[in-house]
């Protein structure tokens, strides 16, 4: 019985040990994942990719190529685009892009539909047009960006940004827009800013584009804020490299509300400079 008691006061005795040795441990701090600096996205000064329209004649064809055709393009337009210099050419340091009364691949109007060459390098960055708008009732002319290749789907999950966009009888009104599966057509993310002076005065119609944002500057004038949300590609499927696009439209769907005026023309959209600057991140 004896040599029990002891044997049962040894495990106590080393059972107190253990626990005091366990009081006696200094307790973990709570875990905290490692936090990253916050980036800072800005804009390299030196034009990356540009064209100021320095050489009279056509286009410079290492930069553009050209939508051809008549198709409507999605938005029942009226004209029939084409790829040569009577309707897009350049003078005196002035690219015009031209519509005219014409009948051409079966459609009553032509004019051009420009697009720059697909460059993996304009994913992120500074865009800058410098233009002069055309006035008349039935002009639709853009400044805008289409993804290089519909990695996430057809128009419009894989995006569109509108950096200009003009009206005719709408005057002077003009509106910064992004599309995307969330926002389109007529549900679009716009902002409209009046420029009075747009049919008479060149602007600078520009888009800063980040992993972040989308900002859209008219003569350094911020009109536009759209942020990423972090939800994924349905709001944001702006982390591909894009194009641009200059046209201008005759008719159309928006352009087309309140019909032609057969006596504008011919009429143009005159640009000074397209300008890219890459994106930089601290």
């Amino acid at each position: 019985m004896k040599k029990l008691l002891s044997g049962v006061s040894a495990i106590m005795f080393l059972a107190a040990l253990l626990a005091c040795s366990k009081k006696s441990e200094p307790a973990l701090p709570p875990f905290k994942p490692i936090e990253e600096p916050a980036k800072t996205y800005g804009f390299e000064s030196t034009v990356a990719w540009a064209d100021e329209f320095s050489t009279d004649g056509a286009p410079d064809a290492g930069k553009w190529n050209y939508d051809v055709g008549g198709s409507g393009w999605g938005n029942n337009e009226l004209q029939y685009y084409t790829s040569t210099t009577n309707n897009a050419m350049i003078k005196d340091g002035i690219l015009t892009i031209t519509a005219k009364k014409e009948s051409m691949g079966g459609r009553e109007y032509s004019s051009s539909r420009m697009v720059s060459k697909n460059n993996s390098d304009m994913l992120y960055g500074r865009y800058e047009v410098k233009a002069k708008l055309p006035a008349g009732r039935g002009t639709w002319p853009a400044i805008w960006m289409l993804p290089n290749d519909y990695a996430y789907g057809a128009w419009p999950i894989s995006g569109e940004i509108d950096i200009m966009e003009h009206v005719g009888y709408d005057p002077n009104n003009v509106h910064f827009s992004v599309h995307n599966q969330l926002y389109n057509a007529a549900n679009s993310k716009t902002s409209t800013k009046n420029i009075p002076t747009a049919f008479s005065d060149y602007h600078v119609y520009r888009c800063d584009w980040t992993p972040t944002s989308i900002k859209g500057y008219y003569d350094d004038q911020l009109v536009f804020t759209y942020n990423n949300d972090g939800k994924g590609i349905a709001g944001w499927p702006y982390d591909k490299p894009y194009h641009l696009l200059l046209n201008l439209a005759v008719g159309g769907n928006w352009g087309g509300v309140q019909g032609v005026d057969d006596s504008i023309f011919p009429v143009s959209m005159q640009v000074d400079y397209v300008r890219f600057y890459k994106m930089t991140v601290k």
